[in-house]
């Protein structure tokens, strides 16, 4: 329940949920418990005709879609900034984030924004949707995100 006592509790435990080196296991029982039974994971990218496209996913096919990558690759992601909006029993949060192969790489290979949808139940926080877009050469973060709390 800590995890989810706290939008900031949700959100750390969100990004170490899905970090470690290769050859680790990723904390998917952890991570089931954040996301709301029926909650999606949309990824958004550009096909090789650079047309948008989303890929919508359940907590488990994100798992099974990621499992291999993560088998195999390390991957740690980190928030960078953030904005919250908040209004009774919902929240807004935009998260911008980092994503490097391992916690002290110079570089980040990826940067993005997660905008995540969340939902208080009365005792806890839950993620109902997740959609995320990343950095391009025509899409680079926008500069305001260092002012965001």
């Amino acid at each position: 329940m800590e995890d989810t006592r706290t939008v900031d509790n949700l959100l750390k435990a969100l990004y170490e949920g899905i970090s470690g080196p290769a050859g680790q296991i990723r904390a998917w029982e952890r991570l089931r418990t954040l996301f709301f039974p029926e909650a999606h994971l949309i990824q958004t990218m550009l096909d090789e005709h650079k047309i948008p496209r989303a890929k919508i996913m359940s907590v488990e096919s994100f798992i099974q879609e990621t499992h291999e990558y993560f088998l195999e690759n390390g991957f740690f992601e980190r928030e960078i900034s953030r904005k919250v909006m908040q209004f009774g029993n919902i929240a807004h949060v935009m998260s911008a984030f980092e994503s490097r192969t391992k916690p002290e790489d110079k570089e980040p290979f990826n940067r993005g924004i997660n905008s995540i949808q969340l939902f208080h139940d009365g005792d806890r926080w839950w993620i109902m949707n997740m959609i995320w877009d990343s950095e391009r050469e025509d899409n680079p973060l926008p500069e305001a995100i260092g002012n965001w709390q």
